[in-house]
């Protein structure tokens, strides 16, 4: 007990270092998204495949703005984990920045840019009183002149590459599937059976109507909805 006020001062502010380094701020931004339900991202050999979690309640109306698969831009999509609501936030100031620079640059943003100006925008709220971290993470995945690609932004702001990754509380299991199974070069086909596997290690109670996924591919976003989605789904649940 005698160790609590040592440190409870330094998790009320997020400008505030630990003494021994640490945010906890960010910390606890961190443990909201392992409270959300699972996301996952696959690289295949034209694009990538997102997928994510999103229970229906009871009485619950499908496709009624709690999405957590999102189009940025033609080639651009990101499935988020944690506070919905945060991640609507991100998602709507990434796609203005991505029209912006279309309309300035008359070239669509590349994939690392676009992962750049989420991740500087998080980073301001790991920095400044008065305001606490974005409570979401994000896997971003797109198609530009360097390939597919896969990103995942977490809330302390740093964001890292991947040919498969997965957030979430199922995050660990799916993983596991993800390590044992990804390969090079894989088909559309491929990929989408790849990442329904993952999740239902990873959600065991989730139905196939209530799986969000999307494929992006070089100017191509495609997401299903209702019957078409829940036939896709069953393919390969």
């Amino acid at each position: 007990m005698d160790a609590m006020p040592e440190f409870m001062g330094y998790d009320r502010a997020i400008v505030t270092f630990s003494p021994d380094g640490r945010l906890f701020q960010v910390e606890y931004a961190r443990e909201a998204v392992k409270r959300g339900t699972t996301s996952i991202g696959v690289v295949f050999k034209d694009g990538v495949v997102l997928a994510a979690i999103r229970h229906i309640p009871p009485l619950g109306i499908t496709n009624s703005g709690s999405d957590k698969v999102h189009q940025i831009d033609d080639h651009l999509g990101t499935a988020t984990s944690g506070f919905l609501a945060d991640g609507r936030v991100l998602i709507d100031n990434a796609r203005v920045k991505a029209q912006v620079f279309k309309l300035t640059y008359d070239d669509p943003i590349n994939v690392v840019g676009s992962v750049k100006d989420i991740s500087d925008r998080m980073q301001l709220f790991t920095q400044y009183g008065g305001v606490r971290p974005y409570g979401v993470a994000l896997l971003i995945g797109g198609v530009d002149e360097n390939g597919p690609q896969l990103f995942e932004i977490d809330p302390s702001s740093t964001y890292y590459g991947w040919k498969a990754q997965a957030i979430g509380r199922g995050a660990n299991e799916a993983l596991k599937v993800l390590r044992k199974s990804w390969k090079e070069n894989m088909t559309e086909d491929e990929g989408i059976k790849l990442i329904l596997q993952a999740m239902r290690a990873a959600e065991k109670d989730a139905k196939p109507n209530e799986v969000e996924i999307a494929i992006v591919k070089e100017n191509e976003f495609r997401k299903p909805h209702g019957d078409d989605a829940v036939k896709i789904v069953k393919k390969f649940w």
